[in-house]
């Protein structure tokens, strides 16, 4: 079985910048990615604080990415890893029929949308319920949508859905946003928005044909009222996507590590958003990267080299 020096797991912008760091270093690496290189960041609208680019989408600068790792030499294969196991200082990545041999592995799996559990909400998945506005919005052009959540991403994708449906209903449990001031301003300016702050959502409603409608409730008293509409765009929180992997985590599943993104086994890194990190964005996933393979190439390095004294 070949064996790389390094196997990166997950094609977003961490992933990408650990290869190119990787690959500049020389060492022999692979990176295994389930769907396609450019992670969740490709389906944002606009980018607006990766520095070198004042506006972008998230697809022009994956592509970027992607063209700057595969002008390297990038190797990518494609696959939903269902194991890792280390034995003898090797790991071994079980990728459906085919196993993986390396001497270290990176993590960048990223984060899924949470889910909320209330009623309708998976019944109507695809069906009026979203968690990507830039792939579903231009289904609600002049339609009224609501948007749950307080956040960066909810707060960006509410100004998006401004753009096409003819009312954004904004659902938040408290009475002030999360998101970067700079994003709250611009949602002041929106003139086809409607607040419901202390509210949650309580049900989605609908029929055969989709969303109907949702139920919200007031977390000050209780009070309950129904909106009409035709869309519900969920952004909610992340679950880190580790399932797969043995290591410290926390209670939520984002993997702990230390300051050169290595987790409790030794030679195994993560980086980006499936870690416990205080910010979540392209510029702190790039910066990861970069550490976990340098680190990774020093961590190869005093390996071999205890191999190699090993059969003195």
């Amino acid at each position: 079985m070949e064996t790389y020096d390094l196997i990166i797991i997950g094609g977003g912008p961490g992933g990408i910048t650990a290869a190119i760091y990787g690959l500049r270093s020389r060492m022999k690496l692979v990176m295994v990615e389930k769907a396609g290189i450019g992670g969740q960041i490709a389906l944002s609208d606009i980018i607006e604080n990766y520095p070198g680019f004042p506006s972008l989408s998230g697809m022009e600068l994956m592509g970027k990415f992607e063209e700057h790792a595969k002008a390297n030499g990038l190797e990518v294969k494609y696959g939903t890893v269902k194991s890792i196991k280390k034995e003898n200082d090797l790991f071994s990545i079980a990728l459906g029929e085919e196993t993986l041999s390396a001497k270290s592995v990176i993590i960048a799996t990223g984060a899924e949308p949470s889910k909320l559990g209330v009623p309708g909400e998976t019944e109507f998945i695809g069906k009026g319920v979203s968690t990507c506005a830039t792939c579903d919005g231009p289904f609600y052009r002049g339609k009224e949508v609501a948007v749950v959540g307080g956040g960066d991403t909810a707060v960006k994708e509410s100004i998006y859905l401004s753009k096409l449906a003819s009312k954004v209903h904004i659902i938040h449990r408290r009475d002030q946003f999360r998101a970067e001031k700079v994003l709250q301003e611009r949602l002041g300016e929106k003139k086809n928005i409607e607040y419901h702050f202390f509210s949650r959502l309580t049900e989605v409603k609908g029929d055969k044909s989709g969303v109907t409608g949702v139920e919200i409730e007031s977390v000050k008293d209780g009070a309950k009222k129904e909106l009409k509409l035709d869309g519900v765009f969920m952004f909610v929180g992340i679950i880190p996507s580790t399932s797969f992997v043995e290591c410290e985590k926390d209670a939520a599943g984002f993997i702990k590590t230390d300051e050169n993104m290595m987790t409790s086994q030794k030679g195994l890194f993560a980086i980006g958003d499936c870690r416990i990190t205080p910010l979540r964005q392209v510029a702190t996933a790039v910066g990861d990267g970069a550490i976990a393979a340098m680190k990774a190439e020093e961590y190869v390095s005093e390996m071999e080299g205890r191999l190699y004294a090993g059969k003195k």
